[in-house]
């Protein structure tokens, strides 16, 4: 009997549309489940990336419908962004052709993958009736003035006269034009995700399903730290430098003033830096520099001195001199920092390259190969000397508040969320700007703006939607005069900040969602992505779910119960990517090996979170298995049960209560490596002709193989004559007593006679039972050095040694 997988998964995959297997709806006879992959942008195939994403979910998917569960598996696509526009730029089409084309084919290969997706369910985000959604809510947030508009710097290309994006920034240059990209400062709009630090900080502590590592980076960005603001006069001016700390401690060995090299201070004094020229060039280069980094990454220890400034250390009086350096940023405390190179590596660095003095004042060694940021006693820190530093930090912070030089603060690492994008293809902000009336929402009822049929695409000169008429002109719905429309989008995150409570109603086109029917769904039981959204999509996801609570639209303020971030999939031990060349096409392996030994494949080759080597030769012992498995099928029309040892009755329960475990704590790997080795022994048990719970064990390898490879489990459990889908069985669970193996005692006999006994497991092989009998410290008494003629075993527990 031919394992023809092409026929096979192309059966099941029809059944489960035609039956709609994967739909559901509100039951409250049965626990729900909510699992949730984090939907993939549109661009145009899917990866090995999404393969094992996705593949991880639908084990878990199929794995609790399976217990049971009442499972809310959706999908659909993040389909607004850049490299839709890009495309319609480069091809001169729009974007919405290419978008939906891209859609189209992804769908069809994610269904061929044979996941567990309520496709009824399926959101575009770049449709109207979702997008007139993300309008609402941001008006909602306009109405609790969440929502603001200032000037922020964007990256602008004067040749193309466009902003850019910062991945769109080439070694400081426009990747279309090649020209050098300036600063621009232009009117953006803001969301004050600031208002919510306390709750998206303190609300982690209930995310203990979270991975800590995932913690960890979000309590970073969020980045509380206490401390002081110190007040840093400018030598024989009004001017003061002021500069947050958490290290008040060491203020006496302050020996420099760091700015960042945007800080504004810089252009109030300029008259006075003697080397202004020097200075305002090392700034526009590290403005170019900082673009292709992430903030507060720089590396080296470039700077510059001020000459003519000086600053008064309000401690102890002393001048000390004023730098500028890219690894100080303004998007942290003051833009200023207090350099401490005794105590602080970065700072001890950067004195080392530029021979400025170390001064230590926490008990350390004199001679300092690099600085010491442990606790201490206190040293050269005039009255608070012989204090532990932890003590003096407080002592110091009180002192300093007293005499006003001065004062103990909270500084955060977060910023408000800047959602403004100079672009088409996302959601026009729904404002309107009228002469007269000044900045006007537009209406509910007036829901969604639209995107205009035709734009402009050419890269230049700005915002396409500013370029049509019939968008920007409009009425103003208070005065009813002639106003101008907004012509910025929403950022992409805004989009995916809330997509999930989408999913929770099929049907709900006068509301966001239906508040019944997210109450029972959410929050999402199981999220799984990709670590690099660990903060940005995670935070502000979280920020949603808090302000939607606070309107009154959630009754719960936190959206993932518990989220596995898992590892990217590598090729010659790079990423897979189009510019490098070593892309692997799911659909080409589909093709040659079936979606069973892919799926398979994907998830042996490592735990999730880890990053796993694309290995071809690694697919075949993945269809070797699966053949091995369909021809289980055979074994069990042929053999009849009969009475015997209890071996393979053991291992399946073991093997049961070992997949079971190995699933929920998303050890796939080791849960595939059991079922292997159940199978192996079925074939052992077969050569032996011994067949105790033969058909049981052959029926429980189909269930349990069923979230992994799901269409071959549907055939072979329809061919052992079952009339329903595996769907419908239940997961099976392990008797105890089954687990519990009584051990089989062996007496060991030398030349006949009685000299040892000792302990074995059922089942033990013949090579095992001699080593164990050889290690006996009996045995080895009466044995000694003389050679073993033979090794004779007795099937009711009896070993004899010849010698």
């Amino acid at each position: 009997m031919t394992y023809n997988f092409k026929e096979i998964e192309a059966k099941w995959q029809e059944y489960w549309q035609e039956t709609r297997s994967f739909e559901v709806g509100i039951d409250s006879q049965k626990p729900k489940f909510y699992l949730l992959e984090m939907f993939p942008y549109p661009s145009g195939k899917i990866h090995m990336g999404h393969v094992r994403n996705y593949t991880i979910g639908d084990v878990f998917a199929r794995f609790k419908m399976m217990q049971g569960f009442n499972v809310l598996h959706p999908m659909g696509f993040d389909a607004f962004g850049q490299p839709a526009e890009n495309a319609a730029i480069k091809n001169k089409t729009d974007p919405k052709i290419w978008t939906f084309k891209c859609i189209d084919d992804m769908r069809e290969e994610l269904k061929r993958m044979g996941f567990s997706y309520d496709w009824e369910r399926e959101i575009s985000t770049c449709l109207p009736q979702y997008y007139k959604w993300n309008q609402w809510i941001f008006l909602k947030m306009f109405e609790q003035e969440l929502v603001y508009k200032k000037k922020a710097s964007v990256n602008w290309c004067p040749s193309c006269k466009t902003t850019l994006a910062n991945e769109e920034v080439i070694e400081g240059g426009c990747w279309r034009c090649k020209n050098e990209v300036v600063q621009k400062d232009l009117e953006q709009w803001f969301i004050k995700i600031t208002d919510y630090k306390e709750s998206l900080l303190g609300d982690l502590d209930k995310l203990g399903d979270w991975p800590p590592q995932v913690i960890t980076m979000q309590k970073n960005w969020l980045g509380k730290s206490e401390g002081v603001e110190i007040y840093f006069p400018i030598k024989n001016t009004e001017k003061i430098i002021t500069v947050f700390t958490t290290r008040v401690d060491t203020i006496f060995g302050a020996t420099y003033i760091v700015l960042a090299p945007e800080h504004p201070l810089i252009s109030e004094v300029k008259e006075q830096i003697l080397n202004i020229k020097e200075v305002e060039d090392y700034i526009l280069e590290s403005k170019r520099k900082r673009k292709s980094q992430e903030r507060g990454a720089v590396e080296g220890k470039t700077g510059i001195e001020l000459k003519g400034l000086k600053v008064i250390n309000p401690v102890n009086e002393e001048q000390i001199p004023v730098w500028i350096a890219d690894y100080v940023v303004m998007e942290y405390g003051t833009g200023a920092i207090m350099a401490v190179p005794a105590h602080d590596q970065r700072d001890f660095l950067f004195a080392k390259e530029h021979n400025l003095p170390v001064r230590i004042v926490i008990q350390s060694t004199d001679d300092l190969k690099e600085a010491y940021e442990g606790d201490g006693i206190q040293i050269n820190s005039a009255q608070f000397d012989g204090l532990a530093n932890q003590e003096a930090k407080i002592k110091i912070a009180q002192w300093m508040e007293a005499k006003g030089i001065g004062k103990i603060k909270t500084y955060w690492r977060l910023r408000d969320w800047l959602i403004s994008r100079q672009r088409f293809w996302g959601t026009p902000i729904p404002i309107i700007y009228c002469h007269k009336c000044g900045i006007v929402p537009v209406p509910d009822q007036d829901l969604p703006v639209e995107l205009p049929k035709k734009a402009p695409f050419t890269g230049k000169g700005g915002s396409p939607l500013g370029k049509v008429d019939e968008f920007v002109n409009t009425v103003c719905p208070r005065c009813k005069g002639r106003a101008l429309r907004e012509t910025d989008t929403m950022a992409t995150f805004f989009d995916s900040s809330w997509y999930f409570l989408r999913y929770c109603s099929k049907d709900s086109p006068d509301t966001p969602f239906k508040k019944e029917e997210v109450s029972y769904w959410m929050p999402v039981d199981q999220y799984i992505g990709g670590i690099e959204h660990a903060v940005l999509h995670l935070l502000y996801s979280r920020f949603f779910t808090k302000f939607l609570k606070d309107v009154g639209l959630l009754d719960f303020s936190e959206p993932f119960q518990r989220l596995l971030t898992q590892g990217m999939v590598l090729k010659d031990g790079k990423v897979m990517s189009k510019s490098l060349g070593n892309i692997v096409a799911p659909d080409n392996i589909i093709e040659r090996y079936g979606t069973d030994t892919l799926r398979l494949y994907i998830l042996f080759a490592g735990p999730p979170e880890d990053e796993i080597e694309w290995n071809e030769r690694s697919l075949v012992g993945a269809r070797r298995f699966l053949q091995r498995v369909w021809k289980l099928s055979v074994l069990l029309k042929e053999q009849t049960t009969q009475v015997g040892d209890q071996t393979l009755l053991h291992k399946t329960h073991q093997t049961i209560k070992k997949v079971t475990k190995d699933i929920e704590n998303f050890k796939l790997n080791t849960a595939i490596a059991s079922i292997m080795e159940l199978v192996n022994t079925i074939y052992q048990i077969n050569s032996r002709k011994s067949h105790v719970n033969f058909n049981e064990a052959i029926k429980m390898v189909v269930r349990l193989v069923s979230p992994f490879a799901p269409h071959i489990a549907e055939e072979m459990w329809q061919r052992l004559g079952n009339a329903q889908s595996i769907l419908k069985e239940e997961w099976p669970a392990y008797n105890p007593e089954f687990i519990k193996e009584e051990k089989i005692t062996y007496v060991i006999q030398v030349n006949g006679k009685m000299r040892a006994k000792v302990e074995v497991l059922p089942g033990i092989t013949e090579s095992e039972l001699k080593e164990r009998v050889y290690s006996d410290e009996k045995v080895k008494k009466w044995v000694g050095k003389k050679p073993i003629k033979r090794f004779i075993i007795v099937p009711q527990g009896l070993v004899n040694l010849v010698i």
